[in-house]
């Protein structure tokens, strides 16, 4: 196959109807989604059963168990799934909202249109369940996009993007709305990648290898995070209960995902009293502990620490412990080692919460919270379509405002410019 015909093809099928779902009413939007919703339940055991084939081939291929937990499918992942497309479904359509009004001396009134990005290009790792996340966002905000799976995912993904294919067509719109790659070659992201004249915002969702080459190589502008290296923070102050709560949580609910704890930081009043506590229930989870000098005269067993555990996205059973003199120390810990995701504190401490939170540059800061929080669908959003940690344009979880841009917009009574 001649992959950069076939990916100018995708391109342009998308670029065309861009122009088709940008002008769509809520109302027809919302019926192409019904209708997805419709076609996925009808079709859930295939889902289902193609999930199963990527399965057993990622076993036989040997891949780790967080891209194993990354790839399952089962009935409560699927009930997630049409939860989050129901959720979106609900939202307020962004598309059209007009804002900031005001007159100018010349007399004309000026404003701003919230419009979609046009079309956005989505490279993905593992989660099938990405493949809807990003196709009903994609539509409900109005824009056309170009799905590209991993292989490890090739069933599940053409198995969804069937069903979606199913729900568009019935709903009387383009099937080209939401086109995946359906070829492996590792080309097909090259040229992806470098359309500009198709394609207008790249999201990659994956590991770090793979979002450093996009980022790279790209021709496109791209809305991205590296990797999800969080922490809590457990301040002197803290509700020991809460603490203990929280930081169980925020490692163990979940291991590879980019909001699970990889570093816990505990102020040193309090280490004492609860680190031999913490450290008995990760153990009864099964989770490696790896601590600094002070942490391990405290909990005997802990593995030392070493300066690449700090900067380190486990994704698994793994947990890096620091001893910390006060809040301070554990800002700079976080925001020289952290990776600007998300990161909490635990404190009943009004003014060092403040201080954490205006301190700490992560596109998600909390306070007497898990970091499993740090999610589109926790947020409201509905399904989100990645987690940003850039600046510019959009930051934390991508939801649909984060898939539109404003335009300027101008109402005159008949003035000209003198």
């Amino acid at each position: 196959m001649d992959i950069t015909a076939y990916m100018q093809s995708l391109g342009a099928n998308a670029r065309a109807a861009s122009r088709v779902i940008a002008s769509a009413t809520t109302d027809a939007k919302n019926a192409a989604l019904q209708a997805i919703h419709e076609a996925l339940l009808a079709d859930r055991d295939l889902i289902l059963a193609a999930n199963a084939k990527d399965m057993a081939n990622g076993q036989a291929n040997n891949l780790d168990a967080a891209l194993l937990d990354r790839l399952a499918l089962d009935d409560g992942r699927f009930s997630g799934m049409l939860e989050g497309l129901r959720q979106v479904i609900a939202l307020a359509d962004p598309i059209g909202e007009m804002t900031d009004f005001t007159y100018r001396p010349s007399g004309i009134q000026l404003g701003k249109m919230r419009v979609p990005l046009g079309v956005i290009g989505i490279i993905y790792e593992s989660r099938p369940n990405v493949t809807l996340e990003a196709a009903s966002l994609c539509l409900k905000s109005g824009n056309a996009t170009i799905l590209r799976g991993g292989s490890e995912a090739t069933h599940s993904n053409n198995a969804i993007a069937a069903s979606i294919s199913k729900g568009l067509v019935k709903a009387g719109m383009p099937a080209t709305i939401i086109q995946v790659v359906e070829v492996t070659d590792r080309s097909a992201v090259g040229q992806l990648i470098t359309m500009p004249e198709f394609v207008d915002v790249i999201v990659p969702r994956g590991g770090k290898g793979l979002i450093e080459r996009i980022s790279k190589d790209a021709r496109v502008p791209v809305i991205k995070h590296l990797d999800g290296n969080c922490h809590v923070f457990i301040d002197r102050e803290a509700d020991h209960d809460k603490a203990i709560k929280i930081a169980i949580n925020a490692k163990t609910h979940r291991y590879g995902v980019c909001n699970a704890m990889e570093t816990l930081l505990i102020d040193e009043p309090v280490a004492a009293a609860l680190l031999p506590t913490l450290a008995d229930q990760y153990r009864a989870k099964g989770v490696e502990l790896r601590g600094c000098e002070r942490s391990r005269a405290l909990v005997s067993d802990l593995l030392e620490a070493t300066e690449d555990d700090w900067y380190t996205e486990y994704l698994a059973p793994v947990l890096a412990i620091k001893v910390v003199d006060g809040i301070e120390p554990a800002i700079e810990h976080i925001n020289q080692y952290g990776s600007h995701h998300t990161d909490a504190i635990v404190t009943e401490n009004y003014t060092r919460a403040r201080r954490f939170l205006a301190a700490v540059d992560s596109s998600s800061v909390m306070v007497n919270a898990s970091t499993r929080f740090a999610d589109g669908f926790e947020y409201g959003l509905g399904a989100e379509i990645g987690i940003s940690t850039d600046k510019i344009h959009v930051r934390g979880p991508v939801g649909l405002e984060g898939l539109t841009s404003q335009k300027w917009i101008v109402f005159g009574d008949g003035q000209i410019r003198g």
